[in-house]
């Protein structure tokens, strides 16, 4: 049982907040029942799961962790004033993890007849990130693309806006230059949205084998993306806001893509 704040696995819980950190270790940190529950039964490695047994009620959380403990795999129990001191949660439900990241590899991507694939340009803002995950994982999309200077899957706010969507699809990092001679090899045909386009994206044919491509939330598409793609569509917009939030307009395009498929 860790009592003390000054313990080695409480401090890389707490240095795992930081990006630098996460980069260098290859690590992550994951909290509360349902994401835990996720990871566990997404087969993504877990160097361990932390628990306090004062605040830890839950019968599937509790043989969740004796699962562990039977199979010999790490657990480390926490006494409730030192979980509460690393937890991110206002009301902390017991359980937490340090999971081993998991990423995809570009070079070992084949887009298959009826998949699609959601491409980000340099999205910023973590939340965003976990929200788009979470909503192509339920649009039934194959998994995401981050090229170039995209924010961290693995950082806290977007693991908590994807509940625990992040562990259900690839993500891929590659950049731009990558991401171009893969649709040219594979001849997967590229969408992008812009709010310039004449297209609607409401009332356009998307193909079977697809990449959605989002730009970025400050820049949209920039011109070297527009030229990429197959076509533009753009979503109408008819009061005083002449944008949408970045998540919001996936949404809107990839559920599209969705009703579509489903005739």
């Amino acid at each position: 049982m860790i009592t003390s704040f000054s313990n080695s696995t409480i401090k890389l819980v707490r240095k795992l907040r930081s990006k630098k950190e996460r980069q260098k270790s290859g690590l992550f940190y994951i909290e509360g029942i349902r994401i835990v529950g996720e990871a566990v039964s997404s087969n993504w490695k877990i160097e361990t799961i932390l628990y306090s047994p004062d605040l830890l009620t839950s019968k599937f959380a509790q043989e969740m962790v004796q699962g562990f403990i039977d199979q010999g795999r790490d657990t480390t129990a926490v006494t409730e004033e030192v979980f509460r001191n690393i937890s991110d949660k206002k009301g902390p439900q017991g359980i937490a993890a340090v999971v081993y990241q998991q990423w995809s590899n570009l070079g070992e991507l084949r887009i298959a007849e009826g998949e699609y694939w959601l491409a980000l340009d340099a999205v910023a803002d973590p939340g965003n990130l976990g929200t788009i995950l979470r909503t192509n994982a339920a649009a039934g999309g194959r998994g995401v693309i981050l090229l170039d200077q995209s924010t961290d899957p693995f950082d806290p706010s977007s693991i908590r806006a994807s509940m625990g969507a992040l562990f259900c699809q690839p993500i891929i990092k590659a950049h731009f230059q990558e991401f171009a001679a893969l649709k040219r090899e594979q001849q997967v045909a590229v969408v992008g949205t812009s709010d310039k386009a004449s297209l609607d994206y409401y009332g356009w044919q998307y193909p079977s084998r697809l990449v959605l491509l989002m730009g970025s939330e400050r820049q949209g598409l920039r011109g070297h993306h527009a030229a990429l793609c197959d076509a533009i569509v753009g979503i109408p917009m008819v009061g005083k806001s002449d944008s949408l939030n970045l998540a919001v307009a996936t949404a809107l395009v990839v559920y599209e893509i969705y009703n579509q498929r489903r005739g």
